[in-house]
């Protein structure tokens, strides 16, 4: 064994034994890489161009290079330095009192322009010795394979012997390197991916209006990478990368017995006492059935309770989110300024899914969040990219599961689409991702147009299974009595059923009746609370208790409560 080749062995087993990971100063992407960049590896980034390779590079470079291990950048023939510094500055990692200390820039353009490998090796080795580097980039390594133009330079090292030359010497130097290159994924077998300790794939794909950036961790020597394409984006700040969610969550969802109120009054009773906390509650109805009502007041209800709250919104912006939650008597906006209420607004239409639930997340933990409402599950399909709208269910199981792992109760709603019951979500086929469904849908009644709900499901719990009527007050959403005596409810367009028994309400019209089972159903009441409940303006409430009294169906005592003397109607 050579006295060189016994140096470079000692180096190695030395560098193993110390080995260290570095932190990249990139969000996002010291998780895909396992932890973060080994120390002194020897790294390509490859992609076409304009997926960021040299901004991803920079950004790593800035968060690591000091005066006393500082990083040597050598530019080749993709663009001069100072045009790339020019665009570079005006990312929020750039740093002016780097340049020309802790991070030197070095042209190979005329080297690389002569076509002999030989020189442009040389001349690396010599700024390395000069410098004594702790990070070496070289942008673009493939223009230097450019600058040859297929010429066989006489006495030039030929590529392969210059690629492990360059790599040999960069490990015996103890330096952490970067090379960069326009390289495409048929070029795989090209002899730098085969030496390169870690091996970074940035791709982009342009679908109509949307652009999708993802980065590929295809190798990373000695640690365990995430496996799969990671969604990022290049924004003022630099590069921010969104891990995939993983498929299998390791953390199991909290078992608790809690049960969270949902703020509309009567429907707690029929859910068994609320939501179980930590459950996934889909609300699914057509457009115009108060959907966004019934999870205002959720929202409204958390934050009675002193809980912390995620409102995620795509169909209205939060200012307007926030006025029509204050028109019914909610007033949100002292709880986003005193800090237990988060408003997201997600409307690009380029979004994934990893980039929402990172954002979620990043939230859940600013305000301590107990509940998330999703707003609309339809409007979030919709503001996906085209890519991630094709395995959407896939997606959003990923979704749910990761959040309701850490404890919160997501409350989600969605449109249907058709009639009932053949109608469908618009988020297809993915009934099954949630705990709880509560179904709405309108109804004919006497030509007049009437809203009722059921709960389809709750898992382990019990709940009412019958279809039963709401108003929307000004108050907001007021569950009331089951709507019984008709047929014909699936098909939205009723027809009263013969008693099965003595007659009922001998007397009264449809309307007085439903008031009067109204009063039934919750028992003695105020005139207000009984208007609200049962859906009747207050005018007209007063006009049916005075005749129900007047026919002895119901009394009223002295402080104006009211009871009923009749028992249910069949």
């Amino acid at each position: 064994m050579t006295t060189r080749k016994r140096i470079i062995k000692k180096r190695v087993a030395v560098a193993a034994s110390n080995l260290k990971s570095l932190q990249t100063g990139v969000p996002g992407f010291d998780a895909v890489l396992g932890g973060g960049l080994p120390e002194f590896s020897f790294n390509l980034i490859a992609g076409s161009p304009g997926t960021g390779k040299t901004t991803l590079v920079q950004q790593m470079v800035f968060a690591n290079a000091t005066i006393e291990r500082p990083a040597l950048y050598f530019t080749v023939l993709g663009e001069p330095t100072i045009k790339m510094l020019r665009y570079q500055r005006h990312f929020g990692f750039f740093d002016p009192a780097l340049v020309g200390g802790a991070i030197q820039y070095v042209n190979l353009g005329e080297e690389a322009l002569d076509g002999d490998l030989s020189v442009v090796l040389a001349r690396i080795v010599a700024e390395v010795e000069r410098v004594k580097p702790g990070f070496v980039v070289v942008d673009s390594f493939r223009s230097l394979m450019a600058g040859r133009d297929g010429r066989e330079v006489e006495g030039s090292l030929p590529i392969e012997h210059f690629i492990q030359r360059l790599a040999l010497h960069l490990t015996t130097w103890e330096v952490t390197s970067f090379l960069l290159g326009e390289y495409s994924e048929r070029e795989q077998r090209n002899p730098v991916f085969t030496v390169a300790d870690g091996v970074f794939w940035l791709s982009q794909v342009t679908d109509r209006n949307s652009v999708v950036r993802k980065v590929q961790a295809v190798k990373i020597r000695g640690q365990a990478q995430m496996p799969g394409l990671h969604t990022f984006r290049i924004t003022d700040s630099g590069l921010q990368i969104f891990p995939r969610i993983p498929e299998q969550q390791s953390q199991r969802r909290p078992q608790t017995a809690v049960r969270l109120a949902t703020g509309v009054p009567g429907l707690d009773e029929v859910m068994g006492g609320g939501v179980p906390a930590g459950d996934a509650v889909m609300l699914a109805g057509p457009a115009g059935s108060g959907k966004t009502t019934f999870a205002t007041q959720f929202v409204a209800e958390g934050l009675r309770q002193g809980e912390g709250v995620v409102v995620v919104v795509f169909e209205e912006y939060p200012e307007e989110y926030l006025a029509r939650a204050k028109a019914r008597s909610h007033d949100l906006e002292k709880s986003t300024e005193v800090g237990r209420l988060k408003m997201l607004y997600l409307r690009p239409l380029d979004l994934s899914v990893d980039e929402t639930l990172a954002e979620v997340l990043e939230a859940v933990v600013e305000v301590d969040a107990t509940r998330v409402v999703i707003d609309s599950l339809s409007g979030f399909e919709v503001a996906l990219a085209p890519a991630f709208r094709k395995d959407f269910r896939e997606s959003l199981y990923r979704l749910v599961g990761a959040l309701t792992a850490t404890g919160v109760t997501i409350f989600m709603t969605t449109e249907i689409v058709g009639s009932y019951p053949a109608g469908r979500f618009t988020t297809e086929k993915v009934s099954f991702i949630t705990d709880d469904i509560i179904v709405q849908r309108f109804v004919e009644i006497d030509g007049e147009l009437r809203t009722v709900l059921a709960i389809h499901k709750m898992r382990g719990s019990k709940h009412s299974r019958e279809f039963l009527t709401y108003s929307i007050t000004d108050q907001g959403a007021v569950v009331g009595p089951p709507l019984r005596h008709y047929k014909g409810i699936t098909t939205g367009v009723l027809e009263l059923m013969p008693p099965s028994g003595p007659p009922g309400y001998v007397g009264l019209t449809d309307h007085e009746s439903h008031l009067l089972e109204t009063l039934v159903h919750i028992g003695s009441s105020s005139r207000a609370m009984l208007s609200e409940r049962a859906g009747v303006p207050l005018p007209e409430a007063k006009r049916i208790l005075q005749r129900l009294e007047l026919l002895g169906y119901a009394v009223a005592d002295p402080a104006g409560n009211w009871t009923p003397l009749a028992k249910p109607a069949w």
